[in-house]
């Protein structure tokens, strides 16, 4: 069975149904808890019901969200050309109507994903969710000072969550006071009205599992950190509300200056949304764009309550974390490079997997956790007696497991426990088969022999205002032949115009996804770009450069306009391109007699475009 097929079974055994129970005089929110993790729950009286209804709607609303594109149902369509005697026959209308069926059966399943997860610990209540279509996560924390009459039973377990129980919390009103309970037994005063509820299995995909566990890690990555205001947030929302952009690229993008408040800017329309968060901290400044925007619409409940808002950007292709600051509440919502998960993806999640880990370190780091509590990073490093790029691998790698949850707000490490059994990180290393086989091409020991080829780049091309065309060889041993695989990618990180000579491909192009050829010459040319990234920065490094082309962006603080300079050194010459984003550019190219000159004259012009003020944005623009 291949990997994407693989399934994670959790039993379930609630002993009732969460309920929300309203009487004139006062409301009860009854939190059902899943029986076999021991004794956990959280109980008292809500000081503010209005931020208590508002942030789990806007929690549920995540764990509700599937943005994934549907493929309209054509068979009345069809039935109406059959009537008219049009060359529409019986057997097209009953085979799309199967394959529709087919395809969505998965997404009908209620059983196809976790529940939330709900930890009680000595600070805080929090409940993790993460949406149907494997594309946000939300972590949901309310302090312990929103409480009156705490008492509570320290854990993890699962929530039940019926799905109408949104619609009920609805009906909670801010003048009669709110009650929660949140046990595994019913207290008396929460008896069930209904029939005993049976146990069950719920069989999690592993692709829906991996995506779960691998943003929580994406978390303990370093990120670029900014600030804005929350009326920001809600002019961003209202202008994504009021319209709709037909053709790409669809990107949020970040602007950060070092000492300037952060802009936000919304495209294809070049919109400028000037941030009041305050100045942007970091030492460098930076151009960051994200996709999923649409996703951003959970957050629209907590725009009254909202005291700040943080956003941490880990990098093109990798998520994108969103806290919102609510005084005795904090929600975190996780957003993946991309909505649809795909091939744009297989690159992005393969910064995510932890590096070697020392035996040992990894249990060592999570018993100490789940001794002393909450811990920042620092301090675990103190006492570990391993380097940090050690420690933090082996945080990461117990965030895979599900052992432990990094607070991106708090910015500590907590444990939680997820499942009753540690989750095998390796069963959800790799998306599926063809990945797998993508990574044994690149000797990172995937199924077969280590090693059993080898992916070069060929050529690559940068295609201004479109994207970037790669092509490249596979040697795959296996097949003892090689393959010549090529595909260009658009600004949004989309593929088209893809081919490879592989049986695969030739059988079904792109319908089934990408080979794992077409794979392996995508993570090659990821990995290189982080590795030229990294030799760059060095005087050694540059000397190895041939060819390579950087942009850069400034925008005029008078005008809100943006300018666009474009440096590209292959061999002998420097071309140069500039002008503004939406309008006409000019052109300019420099011949030398040696490589060594045109490489002096390529990086003295990069340096004096940074002096210029002009930002580094080459990697939010291939």
């Amino acid at each position: 069975m291949s990997t994407a097929t693989a399934r994670h079974p959790v039993a379930l055994n609630y002993a009732a149904e969460s309920d929300v129970v309203v009487t004139p005089d006062a409301s009860r929110v009854q939190l059902a808890l899943e029986g076999s993790r021991g004794t956990v729950g959280v109980s008292g009286q809500v000081k503010d019901p209005t931020l208590f209804r508002d942030a789990l709607a806007a929690a549920f609303a995540v764990l509700s969200s599937d943005l994934r594109y549907r493929g309209r149902d054509r068979t009345a369509y069809l039935a109406y050309l059959m009537k008219q005697g049009k060359r529409a026959s019986a057997q097209i209308w009953e085979a799309q109507k199967a394959f529709l069926d087919n395809a969505l059966e998965g997404e009908e399943k209620k059983d196809a994903v976790l529940d939330p997860v709900l930890t009680v610990d000595p600070d805080q209540v929090s409940l993790e969710v993460f949406s149907r279509d494997e594309s946000a996560y939300a972590r949901l924390a309310f302090d312990n000072s929103l409480f009156d009459k705490r008492e509570a039973a320290h854990g993890s377990t699962f929530l039940d969550v019926p799905q109408d129980l949104p619609a009920r919390l609805d009906r909670l009103r801010a003048y009669a006071p709110v009650t929660l309970e949140a046990h595994v037994a019913p207290t008396a005063k929460a008896a069930p009205t209904g029939e005993p509820r049976a146990p069950r299995t719920v069989e999690v995909p592993h692709a829906w599992l991996r995506g779960f566990l691998q943003v929580q890690s994406a978390a303990t990555l370093p990120a670029t950190t900014c600030s804005i205001a929350p009326i920001d947030l809600y002019n961003l929302l209202f202008a994504l509300r009021t319209r709709r952009s037909k053709k790409a690229p669809r990107a949020l993008r970040f602007e950060l200056v070092p000492g300037a408040p952060p802009r936000l800017v919304l495209e294809p329309w070049e919109q400028v949304l000037e941030c009041h968060g305050g100045a942007y901290t970091g030492s460098a400044p930076a151009v960051v764009r994200t996709f999923g925007r649409q996703r951003l619409a959970a957050l629209a409940r907590l725009l009254p309550h909202a005291k700040s808002v943080h956003v941490q950007l880990l990098g093109p292709g990798l998520p994108v974390f969103w806290v919102i600051d609510l005084g005795v509440a904090t929600l975190t919502l996780g957003l993946t490079g991309w909505t649809e998960s795909g091939w744009s993806s297989a690159a992005a999640f393969d910064a995510l997997m932890p590096r070697d880990v020392p035996e040992g370190l990894a249990e060592k780091l999570r018993l100490r956790l789940r001794k002393d509590g909450p811990l920042p990073f620092d301090v675990l490093t103190k006492d570990a007696g391993a380097p940090k790029d050690q420690v933090r691998a082996a945080l990461q790698l117990e965030c895979l497991r599900g052992r432990v949850l990094f607070d991106v707000a708090r910015g500590t490490y907590r444990p939680r426990e997820l499942m009753p059994t540690p989750v095998d990180e390796a069963a959800l290393r790799y998306g599926n088969e063809r990945e797998a086989r993508a990574h044994r091409l690149l000797g990172d020991g995937g199924p077969g022999s280590p090693g059993s080829g080898e992916v070069k780049l060929t050529q690559v091309h940068d295609l201004v205002g479109e994207g970037t065309r790669i092509q490249g060889e596979v040697v795959d041993r296996e097949a003892v032949r090689s393959f010549f695989p090529s595909f260009t990618m658009d600004l949004e990180g989309r593929v088209k115009d893809a081919g490879c000579g592989c049986p695969h491909f030739r059988r079904s192009g792109l319908r089934e996804g990408p080979c794992e050829h077409m794979l392996a010459l995508r993570l090659a040319y990821a990995r290189r770009r982080a590795e030229e990234e990294a030799l760059r920065q060095t005087p050694e490094g540059r000397k190895l450069i041939r060819a390579e082309t950087r942009a850069y962006v400034r925008r005029d603080p008078a005008t809100g306009l943006e300018q666009v300079y474009r440096v590209s050194l292959d061999g002998k010459v420097v071309a140069l391109t500039w002008g503004p984003r939406l309008g006409d550019s000019r052109h300019q190219r420099l011949w030398f007699d040696t490589d060594t000159e045109a490489r002096t004259a390529y990086f003295s012009r990069l340096e004096k475009l940074t002096a210029d003020g002009y930002i580094d944005a080459a990697s939010t623009l291939v």
